[in-house]
């Protein structure tokens, strides 16, 4: 109820003032992001293994169905890229059906997700990870893409596997069919920014290729009929449903919902800092997972926010949500008046706009970042993200690198820092303090970290080989928690020093800390006087002792 209520408001907010200005606006970032998904959604819909049409009714669907339930007003769904790397994998081992019974389990899991509000994951997720995981799927792209755009065949279930079957089966690629996907390659790289804003460079070398294949005539692999309906004839029946093992479908679905979840939040956390506007990323879930249940049921793929839309859509000036319905009803239209263009369409070309999609979907600027400056964690978590996901499964591929991140926190954390000085006299004169003969068997420990169960063996092992020391000083400001190991390991370091004459003093200790200390009878050890506020009121006593 929170969710409907949270969604209600912002659809409130968001149309509060509604007038004809603002629809003019919505319309034309419409019409504007149709003409960027026109292309996309037929090349997703072919490179899934599915079919053109297909691509088509996702983002139709997507459009209306997400776009209406949305957490924001701008975000765009409808077929993408990184889904293209899972689904074409599915569609080699269950086929089309394998890829809509597992679209609507996903579905259900993102609702799920969204009601237990699962809506800021994405923010545990470190950033290098996510750069790694975006590059993996965009190499699984590019290499999916190589059959179509040669007019060869591999073999083999995973992008990696496909790749070296062309040397052990043959490589023999047809130099028409490769000269159209190396056209559209050239065209979308060399189109002009400036034009980029009026037609986008996949819709331009796609009619440019169009045109050149009318008249050169090559005899290559088109797109084939496209059904003037949105009701496909492959598409998921509640019968269907009923007549397969759905656990058998677990897995493919989780990797679907892990990656529509991960693509959507990011998007919307990205594109509302576009339009100084919040996701909420809760209700975009569920606006995701109900989407996912009913595309499946018209014949689509799954869909997901698309952030090269979504940014497209707000840089037209999109004012509310009707800027994806409009351009679902755009898609629609096209779909119905312009089926005969598309179906010519060579396959070869559409691989050669999801090459270059995929080149483009990487995040340079964040990889230029973590390589200039040498984050060695960044870049690890870069590199085995971006080869699990490779070799691996998606969904194993984005908890190999997460859990690898904790590894690595784990370590920092466990790194206590122990900084052992003598008493330093003018530095005590300096503030003030005046002691007549400073004693050097009077030492400082400076304690940084975290006291728990991994770094007791080393703060055992470096305080108490202290030699000549009749006053040690365990400055702890700089210790925000200390766990039950950590206790255990303190009393067993003053056992120590105590039997060999050191008397052990406490300074600084932060309010948590000291409760656990004193709860542990650690201050009843070394006498609740010698637990100080500062180091320089320690030192002073410490010298009395003497």
């Amino acid at each position: 109820m929170n969710l409907a209520r949270s969604y209600v408001l912002e659809l409130v907010n968001e149309f509060e003032g509604y007038n004809g200005k603002r629809f003019t606006k919505d319309l034309m970032s419409g019409i504007t992001v149709a003409a960027v998904a026109l292309p996309l959604a037929i090349a997703f819909g072919v490179g899934s293994g599915a079919t053109a049409a297909a691509g088509l009714v996702t983002a139709i669907i997507g459009g209306i169905v997400i776009g209406a339930l949305s957490g924001a007003s701008f975000q765009i769904s409808g077929p993408t890229g990184a889904m293209t790397a899972i689904l074409v994998t599915l569609a080699a081992k269950y086929g089309m059906q394998g890829i809509l019974i597992s679209c609507f389990l996903a579905g259900v899991m993102l609702v799920i997700a969204g009601f237990l509000k699962l809506g800021r994951v994405i923010y545990f997720i470190p950033s290098s990870v996510i750069t790694g995981f975006t590059s993996g799927i965009a190499i699984i792209i590019a290499l999916g893409q190589l059959d179509n755009f040669f007019n060869v065949t591999s073999k083999g279930s995973l992008a990696i596997n496909k790749f070296f079957s062309y040397f052990t089966g043959g490589f023999n690629p047809d130099p028409y069919t490769a000269a159209i996907g190396v056209m559209v390659i050239i065209i979308m790289l060399i189109w002009p920014k400036k034009w980029n804003e009026k037609i986008p460079s996949s819709l331009a070398s796609l009619v440019i290729v169009l045109i050149f294949n009318y008249f050169a005539k090559f005899d290559v692999a088109v797109v084939g009929d496209i059904p003037k309906t949105i009701f496909l004839q492959d598409r998921l029946t509640f019968q269907v449903l009923k007549s397969v093992e759905l656990l058998d479908f677990f897995i493919p679905a989780l990797s679907i919902a892990a990656l529509a979840m991960i693509e959507s939040l990011l998007c919307g956390a990205s594109a509302g800092k576009m339009k100084h506007e919040k996701l909420n990323g809760d209700v975009e879930l569920v606006a995701q997972g109900f989407g996912n249940i009913v595309i499946p049921l018209f014949g689509g793929v799954p869909a997901t926010a698309a952030i090269a839309r979504t940014s497209v859509a707000i840089k037209a000036g999109c004012e509310t949500r009707l800027t994806s319905i409009i351009h679902s009803i755009v898609l629609l239209l096209s779909m119905f008046i312009l089926a005969p263009i598309m179906s010519a369409i060579p396959l070869s070309a559409l691989s050669g706009v999801l090459i270059v999609t995929a080149w483009r979907m990487n995040d340079w600027e964040n990889i230029h970042f973590i390589f200039q400056h040498k984050f060695k964690s960044g870049m690890a978590k870069f590199f085995i993200t971006m080869g699990a996901t490779v070799v691996l499964d998606l969904t194993q591929a984005i908890i190999i690198g997460v859990a690898f991140s904790a590894i690595l926190i784990v370590v920092r954390l466990t790194d206590i820092d122990v900084t052992i000085s003598e008493i330093d006299r003018d530095k005590l004169e300096n503030i003030g303090i005046k002691i007549p003969q400073v004693s050097d068997k009077i030492r400082v420990a400076y304690l940084t970290g975290t006291i728990f169960f991994a770094v007791v063996d080393k703060l055992i092992t470096q305080l108490s080989e202290l030699e000549n020391t009749k006053v040690l000083i365990l400055s702890m400001r700089g210790v925000p928690v200390m766990d039950l190991s950590g206790v255990q390991g303190m009393i067993e370091l003053i056992n120590i020093l105590q039997e060999h004459g050191t008397e052990v003093m406490f300074t600084s200790v932060q309010p948590k800390v000291l409760k656990k200390m004193q709860r542990a009878g650690i201050l009843d050890m070394v006498g609740k006087e010698n637990v100080f506020s500062s180091a320089e009121h320690a030192i002073i006593t410490a010298h009395t002792h003497l």
